[in-house]
């Protein structure tokens, strides 16, 4: 299982949000770059960024901050936030990133998505935000009527690799992940899921690896201390 460390952008600054509320926002730092390369000297190969202002306007608010982490040597760093159309995925890609993740996208125009997924393959992910159950979009400010674990299913028989699937409820309240839900997901054969929102320990990340989930995302709890990344990287990667 491969471990993310997340970087959420907001105004140039790394933050968390607590459960996806833009109001309850923590700011842990102002230089993006020096917190990722903090992650890449504990052992990360791996970078799970965000751009929050992004999401929400559908822009390239933090452009130059992905810029920057882009260009970090070692790490694997897939990008989401905004992106809308084939030009801004070509435009991340063509920063170095390995991978770029359709949200809002994927539920306005399913078409699109299907044909991104047919052209770029294990390059695209989609993330799946989901309330309730139910699939939320534009930055989590909206709800669609779309049950989130139909949505996964839908996704990979459009020929979508990757889910990351997030419980928004969960997600930086550090209260732990919604396991069932992924024990659920790992069932649809051919996709490989990640899981993101409330991870909070290293047994819970060991439990994730036994579920059979491809990556974890973790945020709030590295910035917290609550997690050690070393530590979780090796119980990620052990046998």
């Amino acid at each position: 299982m491969k471990i993310f460390p997340a970087i959420d952008l907001s105004g140039g600054k790394v933050v968390r949000l607590f459960q996806g509320d833009y109001d309850k926002m923590t700011v842990y730092g102002g230089d993006p770059a020096a917190a990722a390369e903090g992650f890449r000297r504990a052992g990360a190969r791996n970078l799970h960024v965000v751009d929050l202002d992004g999401a929400k306007s559908g822009g390239t608010d933090n452009f130059e901050s992905v810029r920057a982490l882009c260009a970090l040597p070692g790490l694997f760093v897939e990008v989401g936030g905004g992106i809308r159309d084939e030009e801004r995925i070509q435009r991340y890609l063509g920063l170095g990133a390995g991978r770029v993740i359709l949200g809002t996208a994927a539920v306005r125009d399913f078409g699109f998505t299907a044909r991104m997924a047919a052209k770029y393959g294990e390059k695209l992910a989609v993330g799946v935000d989901a309330r309730n159950g139910f699939v939320s979009v534009s930055g989590w400010t909206e709800d669609s009527n779309f049950d989130g674990v139909g949505f996964c299913r839908r996704l990979r028989d459009a020929g979508v690799k990757t889910v990351i699937y997030t419980d928004i409820s969960r997600d930086g309240a550090e209260k732990g992940a919604n396991l069932e839900i992924y024990r659920e997901l790992v069932k649809l054969e051919n996709l490989a899921v990640t899981a993101s929102g409330g991870i909070s320990s290293v047994p819970e990340l060991r439990e994730l690896k036994e579920i059979g989930v491809a990556a974890a995302i973790l945020g709030k709890a590295l910035y917290t201390g609550r997690i050690d990344l070393a530590e979780a990287m090796a119980a990620a990667e052990e046998a």
